[in-house]
């Protein structure tokens, strides 16, 4: 969690940045990302310097020893005059970015032990076309003081810097790209609950929230106590997690962990750098168009059977090209609408019993086309579908208003019940302010959670469910009678087995299977009612009367 100061520094510079005349906000997150990046480079300089220093080691610099090469570190650079530094940055410092990533390509990283110096190597890979869009001096003067003062050195509060500035995109993509709201991405984090040996890869990663958040939350899970100096307040109240239970796993969540894929250079360089600022050194995100044919020559091994979790909020909108489209995909669902070709893509790119929850378009459930049909037959028939999130249409607003909702299935084994969820509220508005709410009903995501864990509990007890359909069901959240509570499908979390799916074309859209409970009302006789409406024109007509007299 930031704390109000820096927030504030953020809103002002952000206001620098419009008024300065750049008014798209991936823009100024690219701009702002560039200095970051310069800033960084310099803070692992020092950090080497001081090391050699003690060691009386030589060690590879990233800045040339030479007076030009020294002018390029931020420290070096960041006092010069406005039109100095201008054109130092324009000439200089940003082709030096260029030379970063070829190095990079050629080295496979700067570094070969998932350091700090890699993971800048990485992101230098998409930095070669990188160029300064700042005009206007006094605009670039601000940014470079901001991004000096910003605690760079806690990659925690990097990472919650990042995130605040992502949180300002509010356009989506020509391609329906956008950016998923962090509690969403929180919620499904906490329904899949990775674990530190997973693989994990969101396959249309955009600024790489997904994976962030998923270090984030393994910082939090993995965290020893305030006590023995695992997680520590601010001034604020924050709680930061150091995430010190993870070393064991540190070089495989440095290397091997998280993958990310997108065609969009833009969004690579800012998700490359979203990695690094949350602590992951040499994340694997990379340039690919997950549904292209290109992808089984790029990235053949993992295309298939490869990973252990994914999350993802593929786009959904419009239509791709068959011929340019990967064949096996094709295979298994043969269309051209890109939310079903990406579920498809994931159940490939699963490994045997992997687990994924992905947003897909309420159409997905219900849609009547043989595509359509087909993919849900082989979510339900070939693999474990395990639960279905009914999210409300406002959600990813002010991108869009479609309704969506969250799948949750498991590669392999076969469906005997999928879950249901009626989530009515998630803590906002559901307009295209989305203020967020406060009291009794605003927020259903706590409470879908926790009904998920009771299920997963039982399911892994063996519960025999269909034994709970002779019960005497009661309504309410009492895990003593969770079986039989699931079938009771007046309530927001309920069962509905594999078979009664099948006979409904493999409907999955939530209002098929959800009763209704109607109340009767008794409403008075039409006679009676009219009596009191006369009864009450009377006197209205008398207190008219009345005040007539008076005058």
């Amino acid at each position: 969690m930031l704390t109000g100061k820096i927030r504030s520094d953020i809103d002002k510079l952000w206001e620098k940045f419009w008024t300065g005349g750049i008014t798209n906000p991936l823009t100024v997150i690219e701009q702002i990302s560039y200095l970051m990046f310069a800033r960084m480079l310099d803070m692992q300089e020092d950090t080497a310097e001081r090391i050699a220093k003690r060691s009386g080691k030589d060690f590879a610099r990233l800045f040339p020893a030479t007076p030009e090469g020294q002018l390029l570190r931020w420290k070096n650079f960041k006092n010069l005059s406005g039109k100095e530094l201008h054109a130092h940055l324009k000439q200089n410092v940003f082709p030096y970015f260029a030379t970063l990533g070829k190095a990079s390509d050629e080295q496979d990283g700067l570094g070969s032990d998932g350091s700090a110096i890699e993971a800048l190597g990485h992101i230098g890979e998409y930095m070669q076309d990188a160029d300064l869009e700042i005009k206007n001096e006094s605009v670039l003067v601000s940014a470079i003081e901001m991004v000096d003062e910003l605690p760079l050195t806690q990659s925690d509060v990097k990472g919650d810097i990042y995130e605040y500035l992502l949180s300002k995109l509010t356009t989506a993509g020509i391609n329906g790209q956008f950016r998923t709201p962090r509690h969403i991405i929180d919620a499904m984090i906490e329904l899949i609950a990775p674990q530190p040996t997973d693989r994990i890869c969101d396959p249309a990663c955009g600024t790489a929230g997904f994976l962030a958040r998923v270090m984030e939350y393994l910082n939090r899970v993995h965290s020893s106590s305030e006590a023995d100096g695992g997680q520590w307040q601010d001034e604020d109240g924050n709680t930061h997690y150091s995430g010190d239970l993870l070393e064991p796993y540190r070089e495989h969540i440095n290397k091997e962990m998280f993958w990310g894929f997108d065609f969009d250079t833009t969004m690579l360089r800012v998700s490359s750098m979203n990695m690094a600022l949350h602590g992951v050194n040499g994340a694997n995100i990379l340039y690919q168009d997950s549904l292209s044919k290109s992808i089984k020559e790029n990235f053949p091994q993992q295309e298939e059977d490869f990973f252990d979790v994914i999350l993802a909020n593929p786009p959904f909108k419009g239509s791709l090209d068959e011929t340019n489209t990967n064949p096996d995909v094709l295979g298994m669902v043969k269309t051209k609408k890109t939310e079903l070709l990406f579920v498809a893509h994931i159940l490939r790119a699963l490994k045997l019993g992997g687990r994924a929850a992905v947003v897909v378009p309420d159409g997905v459930l219900f849609g009547s086309s043989k595509a359509h049909q087909q993919l849900r037959a082989e979510l339900l028939d070939n693999n474990q579908l395990e639960g279905i999130i009914s999210l409300p249409s406002g959600v990813f607003k002010p991108y869009a208003g479609v309704s969506t909702a969250i799948i949750i299935f498991t590669k392999g084994g076969k469906t005997d019940n999928v879950w249901f969820y009626d989530l009515q509220a998630d803590g906002y508005s559901l307009d295209d302010k989305r203020t967020p709410l406060k009291g009794e009903g605003s927020n259903d995501l706590p409470d879908a959670i926790a009904q998920w864990n009771v299920y997963r509990e039982l399911v892994e007890k063996n519960h025999d469910f269909n034994a709970d359909l002779g019960d005497d069901v009661q309504g309410g959240t009492n895990p003593g009678n969770a079986g039989a509570n699931f079938r009771d499908k007046t309530q927001k979390a309920f069962l509905v087995s594999a078979d009664d799916i099948r006979a409904n074309k493999y409907d999955l859209s939530i209002n098929r299977y959800k009763e209704v409970v109607y109340e009767e009302e008794e409403y008075e006789d039409p006679k009676v009612i009219l009596q009191k409406l006369k009864t009450l024109e009377n006197d209205i007509l008398n207190d008219l009367s009345e005040l007539e007299n008076m005058l």
